[in-house]
């Protein structure tokens, strides 16, 4: 007796079903690196068209993070993407090293005992373990890279060139010295840059005080009185007491109306609007109203300082508004931007009664020598004795702090060197202005993000560049003594230096004799700069020490890419620095993604305990996983992710491996050179397969990947190997894949198709599923020595535009039917009557002209129905009605088929399959 289930055409798949990822993918890193793949693929992409895409560098500190995980992965999917679309698309990865963290690390470390050239030399030696621990994580995610050469900033050669960078600026014009107030964190120590500032609630003092005025004939003259008689006040409101030794005027709006007011404390002048809440909150009521005026009127009027002696004119201002307080504001110009602008306008040189470690100085009474926030009851408590003092409450309100130590700032005006935004270039346009013309110039993704960097440009103070600090790339200028300007050969000079910083690094600077490089008689004038330059000056300059310095790279870059708060980071310190430099961006494109949040959208922290570390994922599920985790999800907003979501995504990679081993399978006997069958030759539903696989490819290749919508090629991926292929074609294919004759004509084009779809898919999924994409890649591809990175996007046969579209068109009618003739079984399989569809005969009702299609099949419809016979009528509408087979079941392909035991011989399978195992076997056309 015959054992049919040895005529079938049942393979073992070299692919395993099970990925058992965490345990295999450090063996695939490690030979990819042994095998020095990424070089491999610059000599093969060499003279392809280039696109850069630069990376913004994480900071030097600590272990990578999931949103550090979710940027590498964009990034990287990307990278290959584009290697697979034809260009040749380099990538450099990099680090931001200088920095006030690590120089708090180091001070835990080493304490702050020692010289500053042994301390830059720990903070180099520190960065450059954190950078080791990092690398080694971001390659394990199957980040491909030149890793063995990335850039660092504080590499000799990237120190020179920021150097460079900032004498390119100046040359440019924008650079200028000035003492105005920024935002200083006192226990950095240190000015801070814009996105060095985070705003958190903070509880303060309110206090409102009286100013006396000194002329009260003035004054009455101003509100059209013939005379005022005893004192009068002018009235601030302010929640920062300790900024009062620093007052040096009131700002008045010159529109705004002002009351003069006869209350039991004196004459107050009040804005109208502001003064019955201003009158309550001192506990007077019932006060008369003597006059109205504007604050056009008050200009120049002189008041007299609460405690101090100092004269307090009244100026108009345009930031002064009547939300809040009195609409009169207390104007301390070394406090303040609006303050000191307007004090400009007037002429008022400011008064900076705070050095530089946030105390008072001594020539300042009752405060000297204490910190600000210590200043406040003192101040309070003089205003108290002097009689100055309204009204004191405590509010809390939004308010600056360091982003580091999460302490509040304050605004204190030091010596420092900006870069200027509304300051006129050598060539004429202003910073501000080439910036926004940037914005303009940049495509963004998501297309929110043009409006968020442009607002930030349109508002962003003058950049200061300075810092006081020792780890950093040191403003290397040369300046006069007692006028501060710099040395007029500053651009020469600067090169100088920056090629002994090439040569040995910072400390060439901080080290420098200035005899080495002034002339003699300019070395009792000038001095060195201590400045070290802000951090995001180092990083916002790598587009000029990295893209134009490296030969396989290219300015502008094409792509920069980041998370979202990088529009006031590196995005904007980038284009800053292009537009000062040269005039334009260093970017073509500008991509945000979004924070990672747990599965309840809250942020990741150690105290709430929802943090999901990339090392714990990589380790239990694999990095595969991971990366389809942040391909899948819409990065444009924040990315939700957890142990349960990762269990979902999990399910979708099944989805995928499971249809690849489907496939390896059934191409395990399958040579492509000496088995496959013209396109013109094949199976109609083989070359309709084959077209639903080149309008996949086509779309994730043409659409998906270029726009950067991951998420998009990810659904369709899945979807395509669950419908298209699983539910579909594989489903349809399975009978003549198993029952056919093995080298038939039949079953060599079905693993034609099937080959070019592995082909294809495998490419698709290669810039997300790098791993698995490698591992199908071999079993697939051109032997030992051949990667998926080395390979562009599929070539499918091609096919006659017109002859295509009437395939389409036919076999969308069929699946049209065949979606009618699964719905009618489904019952009938529910409650028994039928065991598997193959069990049912159907008598389907079609309307015209899909049943004009179905007729074309002839008697192969039932292989495409999956039924064992099938029963075709015209009628308006879809119907079919379904009945349990009463033919017997062929044994070897369990159709139910009257022709079962009719062929001696034969006795438990039909005359087909009789066909299959002993004679020259059967013939397929069109299923």
């Amino acid at each position: 007796m015959t054992d049919y289930s040895k005529t079938v055409n049942l393979y073992e798949s070299p692919f395993p079903m099970r990925g058992n990822l965490a345990k295999r993918e450090p063996a695939w890193v490690k030979q990819w690196q042994d095998e020095k793949r990424y070089q491999k693929l610059r000599q093969i992409a060499k003279g392809r068209p280039k696109f850069i895409l630069h990376d913004g560098p994480p900071y030097a500190n600590g272990d990578i993070h999931i949103g550090h995980a979710v940027n590498k992965i964009l990034k990287d999917i990307i990278i290959r993407s584009k290697t697979l679309a034809g260009f040749d698309a380099p990538y450099v990865p990099g680090w931001d090293c200088h920095g006030l963290p690590i120089e708090v690390m180091v001070e835990k470390l080493h304490g702050k005992d020692m010289p500053a050239s042994r301390f830059r030399e720990l903070c180099r030696e520190y960065a450059s373990e954190q950078i080791a621990r990092q690398k080694k994580d971001f390659i394990r995610l199957g980040v491909l890279g030149d890793w063995e050469n990335p850039y660092r900033t504080m590499d000799y050669k990237t120190e020179a060139d920021t150097v460079r960078m900032i004498g390119e600026i100046y040359s440019a014009g924008y650079l200028f010295r000035g003492e105005k107030p920024v935002q200083f964190c006192l226990d950095c120590g240190s000015s801070l840059a814009e996105a060095e500032v985070e705003y958190k609630d903070k509880v303060s003092p309110a206090i409102d005080v009286v100013y006396p005025f000194q002329d009260t004939a003035a004054l009455a003259q101003a509100f059209g009185q013939p005379e005022i008689a005893g004192e009068a006040f002018a009235v601030i409101w302010t929640t920062t007491p300790w900024t009062l030794p620093a007052s040096q005027a009131i700002s008045a709006g010159a529109d705004i109306v002002y009351q003069l007011i006869d209350t039991p404390k004196g004459k107050l002048v009040l804005a109208k609007d502001l003064a019955e809440d201003a009158l309550a909150r001192y506990g007077f009521s019932g006060c008369p109203v003597l006059a109205e005026t504007t604050g056009a009127a008050l200009e120049n009027l002189l008041c007299r300082h609460p405690f101090l002696e100092r004269d307090i004119p009244i100026l108009n201002g345009s930031h002064v508004t009547t939300d809040a307080g009195t609409g009169l504001v207390h104007t301390a110009p070394a406090h303040g931007m609006e303050d000191y602008f307007v004090c400009k306008q007037y002429d008022i040189q400011l008064i900076n009664p705070i050095d530089g470690s946030g105390r008072f100085v001594g020539s300042v009474p009752r405060v000297a020598g204490k910190t600000v926030w210590e200043a406040n009851p003192i101040i309070l408590e003089w205003l108290e004795e002097k009689g100055r003092l309204l009204a004191s409450s405590k509010i809390e309100h939004s308010y600056a702090h360091c982003w580091r130590h999460k302490t509040p700032l304050i605004y204190r005006a030091t010596p420092q060197w900006f870069i200027g935004m509304d300051k006129a270039g050598k060539k004429g346009n202003t910073l501000r202005n080439d910036a926004l013309q940037a914005v303009d110039d940049t495509e963004f993704f998501p297309a929110w993000g043009r409006a968020r960097l442009q607002a930030m440009i349109e508002q962003r103070p003058d950049w200061v560049v300075s810092r006081q600090r020792y780890w950093g790339t040191p403003m290397a200028f040369f300046a006069h003594k007692e006028t501060g300007q710099l040395h007029p050969d500053s651009a020469e000079l600067l090169e100088k230096v920056a090629q002994k910083i090439e040569e040995k690094g910072i400390n060439a600077w901080f080290e420098l004799d200035k005899a080495d490089i002034l002339p003699p008689e300019d070395c009792a004038q000038y001095d060195k700069l201590p400045d070290t330059m802000d951090v995001w000056f180092d990083s916002g300059s790598t587009h000029y020490s990295v893209l134009k310095q490296r030969e396989e790279l290219a300015w502008p870059a094409d792509l920069y890419l980041e998370g979202s708060d990088q529009h006031r980071g590196w995005f904007q310190s980038s284009m800053l620095t292009g537009c000062a430099a040269f005039g334009r961006a260093p970017y073509k494109q500008l991509l945000t993604h979004g924070f990672v949040v747990d599965q309840n959208g809250r942020k990741m922290s150690k105290s709430i305990g929802n943090v999901v570390a990339p090392q714990e994922v990589y380790n239990e599920f694999g990095a595969d996983i991971l990366r389809l985790w942040a391909a899948a999800t819409d990065y444009s907003g924040d990315l939700a992710i957890s142990k349960e979501i990762l269990k979902r995504v999990t399910e979708s990679y099944r989805r995928i491996r499971n249809t690849l081993a489907f496939l390896f399978a059934n191409l395990s006997d399958f040579n492509p050179i000496e088995d496959a069958v013209p396109q013109a030759d094949m199976v109609e539903i083989d070359r309709y397969a084959l077209v639903l696989a080149r309008q996949l490819q086509e779309k994730l290749a043409g659409e998906h990947y270029p726009r950067y919508a991951f998420h998009f090629a990810v659904q369709e991926l899945v979807q395509f190997c669950s419908e298209d292929l699983g539910a579909f074609y594989l489903d349809i294919l399975k009978d003549r894949l198993y029952t056919t004759k093995t080298n038939s004509h039949a079953r060599r084009s079905a693993q034609t198709a099937l080959y070019h779809i592995t082909r294809s898919l495998v490419l698709l999924m290669s810039p997300i599923l790098c791993f698995t994409a490698e591992e199908a890649w071999d079993i697939i591809g051109g032997g030992e020595e051949d990667s998926v990175l080395y390979h562009t996007w599929h070539d499918f046969p091609p096919m006659n535009p017109a002859s295509e579209a009437a395939l389409v068109e036919k076999w969308k009618h069929i699946r049209e039917a065949r979606a009618v003739v699964n719905a009618a079984i489904e019952p009938l399989r529910a409650n028994k009557a039928v065991g598997s569809s193959l069990q049912a005969e159907v008598v389907l009702t079609a309307p015209e002209p899909v049943l004009g299609s179905l007729k074309t099949l002839g008697e192969e419809l039932r292989f495409a129905m999956l039924v064992s016979k099938i029963t075709l009528q015209q009628g308006d509408a879809f119907a079919a009605e379904v009945a349990a087979s009463a033919a017997p079941k062929c044994e070897r392909c369990w159709h139910y088929v009257a022709t079962v035991g009719t062929v001696a011989g034969h006795k438990t399978v039909c005359a087909r399959c009789a066909e299959n195992v002993d004679g020259e076997g059967e013939s397929r056309a069109h299923v």
